[in-house]
């Protein structure tokens, strides 16, 4: 019988990460059942491969690397959804296929595993297949719900950040053009309250990167309100917001960092939406924090247990 021994405070979390995975992975199944619902088999498919492939590709990893067998943390499999979630119904299954072995393999493992990545393996994984073909990427992204075009297979139109004609209910149920995941606005609330509800996730980041891209919409472009919350509820702003800025090996320790960090995400949005010449800059918005995360905690760390300021420790 061996006896461990540590240093003081001694705390005990019931949240393992084989249970925070799974609330992330029950969290995520409204939003992929309404993407299926909306978009149809294709949509299934997409999912079907890129969580397939995640998990096949750690399983086939850690056995060349001859590692311990880690599939059953549900953290390849949350990554293969989130990923596949972040992809239009239209995508082809090998650019799935790709993309998941990319986060897998070279963002999370060749960097020591889970907890050791710098970047969010999904977005990351998405950030490349962006960039190796835009052509599906982008132009596919913006498909129309097959469910809501009685007859048809897909229907292409405008992305709804430049399309006015979408109502902000059709917004927020999910009733316009988009990836499988970022379309249903109320399934993702769904997923964030029973994060909140379960501890998983602070409301912090959400919240406040949410707020951030609503107020810096209407400070650098003059738009009105109902404009900026429009602009808001478009794109993948909230579902990174929910599944993807509160990724704990990626984001900021402190709430105050969190905050600043949340601020930041929303303001680089606003700027590559106005300026640049992608319609969308959430995905790169997301990336760039995470690298500058470690800098953020260092100029907001947190305080040490036990330590005193040296005025205090004077008197």
């Amino acid at each position: 019988m061996s006896l461990r021994i540590s240093t003081a405070p001694h705390m005990h979390n019931p949240l393992t990460t084989q249970r925070l995975m799974q609330y992330v992975f029950i969290a995520l199944l409204p939003t992929a059942a309404w993407g299926v619902y909306a978009f149809g088999f294709s949509a299934l498919l997409v999912l079907a491969v890129s969580v397939a492939s995640a998990v096949l590709a750690e399983l086939c990893w850690q056995k060349i690397a001859k590692q311990p067998v880690r599939i059953n943390d549900f953290s390849a499999l949350v990554t293969g959804l989130i990923l596949g979630l972040n992809l239009p119904s239209t995508a082809p299954w090998w650019m799935a296929m790709i993309g998941s072995a990319f986060a897998i393999i070279i963002v999370k493992q060749l960097f020591g595993g889970l907890g050791d990545n710098f970047l969010n393996p999904a977005l990351a994984a998405r950030a490349v297949l962006l960039a190796s073909w835009p052509v599906h990427m982008a132009a596919s992204a913006y498909v129309v719900p097959t469910f809501f075009q009685a007859g048809v297979d897909a229907v292409s139109g405008a992305t709804p950040l430049s399309d006015a004609s979408y109502t902000l209910l059709q917004r927020f149920l999910g009733q316009i053009p988009g990836t499988i995941g970022e379309v249903s606005k109320a399934a993702i609330l769904l997923g964030f309250l029973f994060l909140v509800i379960t501890g998983t996730i602070s409301w912090r980041i959400p919240v406040v990167m949410t707020a951030s891209v609503f107020v810096f919409t209407m400070l650098i472009t003059g738009a009105a309100p109902e404009a900026a919350l429009i602009a808001t509820l478009s794109g993948g702003v909230l579902f990174a917001a929910v599944f993807m800025a509160t990724d704990y090996v990626t984001s900021p320790i402190t709430p105050w960092a969190q905050v600043v960090y949340a601020c930041l995400i929303g303001l680089i949005i606003v700027v590559i939406r106005q300026f640049g010449n992608y319609p969308e800059g959430v995905t790169y918005a997301v990336l760039l924090m995470n690298i500058a995360t470690p800098l953020i905690d260092r100029f907001l760390p947190r305080k040490i247990y036990g330590y005193q300021k040296k005025e205090a420790k004077k008197a």
